[in-house]
């Protein structure tokens, strides 16, 4: 009896840790402001994830007509180039205590600077992204939203 309820106990608390990791982040997010689309991946060591930024409402300079670049890069060398497919998100991993992703950097071509991050799972279609300097709580965070994958031939 004593080792059925131990088994019993064993698999309650199996079943509560992957509850906690039932909503994953993978995919593609569009920003709170809608201005952006980033799709998080995996990368690393396969067990961290990333994000890249694939769409852009406005993917064009308006005054050169041509791509926007990462012009405000801190680094001269990559102020040219694209903004699409640039690498925005690095290296989170998941902390089972915390229920969330974090120890990343977040990356922000608006104003050249490099923040730490975490993300966290609001629910399967919702995430928050926090973006601080030193202590998260100080900082700011943003809430994004799942980009439905489109179906071939639907308008």
């Amino acid at each position: 009896m004593k080792h059925l309820f131990l088994t019993l106990l064993l698999c309650l608390a199996t079943i509560g840790g992957a509850a906690a990791q039932t909503h994953s982040p993978l995919g593609v997010w569009k920003d709170d402001a809608g201005e952006t689309h980033v799709e998080i991946y995996r990368c690393g060591n396969s067990k961290q994830l990333c994000g890249r930024l694939v769409w852009l409402s406005e993917p064009q300079d308006s005054t050169t007509n041509l791509p926007k670049t990462d012009r405000r890069n801190p680094e001269p060398e990559k102020r040219n180039q694209p903004l699409l497919n640039l690498v925005v998100i690095q290296n989170l991993s998941y902390d089972p205590d915390d229920e969330r992703w974090e120890d990343g950097r977040i990356y922000d071509p608006m104003n050249g600077r490099t923040y730490s991050c975490y993300l966290n799972m609001v629910s399967k279609d919702r995430m928050e992204v926090k973006g601080y300097i030193g202590f998260s709580l100080i900082g700011r965070s943003h809430y994004w939203s799942r980009v439905k994958p489109q179906v071939m031939g639907a308008k």
